[in-house]
């Protein structure tokens, strides 16, 4: 009993500190802020959360977002009108959009394997909090790994952190991020890891397309989403929901739909 209590107090100091630890500055000059504590990504050079890796360039996507209505086979998701497809949330729905201004994210009722999904999601124009909030949500697929939300247009954030990218694990090849108050959208095509008996057979890998240009080809997930560690399969499943993540930032969404594929 007694090791167990001290493995556990072990663990809590060690996220304190690892909490504490300081923002590092690349060492470009670009102004590319991230962490030089953590620990290295077993499939490439850098750390995680590493400021010292490539940043994306910047492009710009063109043409303004034109919503479209969700193809005739797809489950919407959300239409602007409810909530029934979503777990319980404090977020609300206000002017047709669903806002995430509270602390309970939704999770969509029903699992799936592989998929396609839509959604379109906008940045509060004067938002006042701290820079790690400014924009900062997630799309969490089968609730475990996370494409990044977040104002990539204002704040240099660690590549593996900034929007668009699978968190803690790959940028995005291109940055095209546009200002807070501007609609912008994620089209994801998932492919769900395979497991059997409990060892992973085939990895996740996702293709993306962000404001309509692609950021991912079929690129590897590594495992799940985690702040400062190194990404894993634990969790051994092939289903899971579709979660929204907020943090702290009234990020709005709307015309969410998914396409089953498997």
């Amino acid at each position: 009993m007694k090791s167990s209590i001290l493995f556990f107090l072990s663990l809590m100091l060690t996220a304190l500190s690892a909490e504490e630890s300081p923002l590092i500055k690349a060492k470009d000059g670009s102004g590319v802020y991230g962490y030089k504590d953590t620990p290295k990504l077993p499939w490439c050079e850098w750390l995680v959360h590493d400021p010292d890796r490539p940043r994306p360039l910047k492009v710009d996507p063109g043409k303004p977002l034109v919503s479209a209505p969700a193809p005739a086979d797809a489950i919407v998701l959300f239409d602007g009108s409810d909530l029934s497809q979503w777990t319980s949330t404090d977020w609300h729905v206000a002017n047709s959009l669903l806002v995430a201004d509270g602390e309970k994210s939704p999770a969509t009722k029903q699992s799936f394997g592989s998929f396609q999904l839509h959604l379109e999601w906008k940045m509060p124009k004067d938002f006042k909090g701290p820079w790690y909030n400014k924009g900062n949500n997630g799309v969490l697929l089968h609730g475990l790994y996370e494409i990044q939300i977040f104002d990539s247009y204002h704040e240099p954030l660690y590549p593996d952190g900034q929007c668009a990218a699978v968190y803690a694990q790959t940028p995005p090849s291109v940055d095209v991020t546009l200002p807070p108050g501007e609609w912008q959208s994620f089209d994801i095509v998932f492919t769900a890891p395979v497991f059997e008996k409990d060892q992973l057979i085939s990895p996740a890998y996702v293709t993306m397309f962000h404001n309509g240009v692609l950021v991912h080809r079929h690129q590897r997930i590594y495992g799940a989403t985690g702040h400062k560690v190194v990404p894993h399969y634990n969790h051994k499943v092939s289903e899971g929901p579709i979660k929204l993540a907020g943090h702290g930032c009234p990020v709005a969404f709307r015309n969410i739909w998914v396409r089953p594929t498997s």
